[in-house]
This record gives C-alpha cells, structure tokens and sequence, in this order.
C-alpha cells in the first residue's frame, strides 16, 4: 500500500512516462473513440438508436384499465416496436386483454397470447395479405396508453431524455409515473 504524499510533491517533479516529447494520456495521443465493434461507447446498451428523427429512444409501455403506467420497457428508436412486446407481455396476467397497436402485429404475438388466455385487440398492419377482425368499440380504449404518455411527457426531463444512461432516464420515467398515479 502507498503511503499519502503532499499534493505539491505531484506538480514539482517532472511527469513520468513521456515518449518523444508526448504525455502518455488519453488527452495527448488517441482523441477518439477507440475503434471496434466490441469496444463501441454503448449507444445500444443506453437504448439510443439512429432512427429518421436523429439519434432516439422509444418508452414501451403497459398500463392498467384506468390509464395508469403498470409496465415499461426502453428500447433504442431504430428497433421495431413488436421486439419488446414479447418482454412486456411476459408477465401479464392471463384472462386479461390487451389493446395494441397497428406495430404490433405479428402472427407469433398473437399466437402466444391466444395461448396464455389474453384476448388481444391489435389492427392489422394495411401490408398483410390476411386481415383479422377487431373490436372496434374495445379499440377505442386505447385512448388510454395515448394519455398515459401525454402524461408523462408533461415531464420535460422525459420529453427531450437529458439523461445519457438507460437506468437513470427509467428511474425519472418511475419516478414521474409515481408522482402522477401512485402518489395520491
């Protein structure tokens, strides 16, 4: 173990480790990122994606039958929505239902939640050759995710996403669904 030394022995000497008039740090030589796909800063791990808009996030969500945040996921803005259904899902209750829409529509989706017992209310997406019927009146209810966000996003910090870590941006998004829900 290295005994403490005054801070001002540090600034008299002269640096260690120069090579041909260089400091051997990171600000002197090597100004980017490192090069690599396995040494890449973690944009995906942060669940920011390129996506038309620039770089992005999307909040996948479940709420309960009164409109409040019951489940969420974050993905990257470039992945497609039905990826984080099957996480979503997962944990539903069965003999329930589940309004979605048109983006999650995939035949393995519903099949699983045929299975499960969920009935699901999912439009079919105009490019599919085989059109499956819905409740339109039920549809209707899915108002209830759309203000669900609304709501969330009276939140600026969860609007523009000012955190630059998954886990913090999901913290604010928890903390600003027990505010506006469970607070009472």
């Amino acid at each position: 173990m290295e005994h403490p030394r005054p801070l001002a022995e540090d600034f008299r000497r002269p640096r260690q480790g120069r090579a041909r008039g260089h400091a051997l740090d990171r600000q002197q030589l090597h100004q980017g990122a490192t090069v690599g796909s396995r040494w890449k800063r973690g944009a995906k791990a942060q669940a920011i994606g390129r996506s038309r808009g620039g770089r992005t996030t999307k909040i996948h969500a479940i709420t309960d039958s009164k409109g409040r945040l019951f489940r969420f996921l974050l993905t990257p803005g470039n992945v497609a929505d039905v990826t984080a259904a099957y996480d979503l899902t997962a944990h539903l209750p069965s003999k329930g239902g589940l309004i979605a829409d048109m983006a999650y529509d995939a035949l393995k989706l519903r099949q699983e939640l045929a299975f499960r017992g969920t009935a699901s209310v999912i439009p079919t997406n105009p490019t599919r050759k085989h059109k499956w019927s819905i409740d339109l009146e039920t549809y209707k209810e899915r108002n209830l995710i759309e203000r669900m966000f609304c709501r969330l996003k009276d939140f600026r910090r969860i609007a523009t996403r000012y955190d630059k870590l998954a886990r913090n941006f999901a913290s604010a998004i928890a903390l600003a669904a027990v505010v506006i829900w469970w607070a009472d």
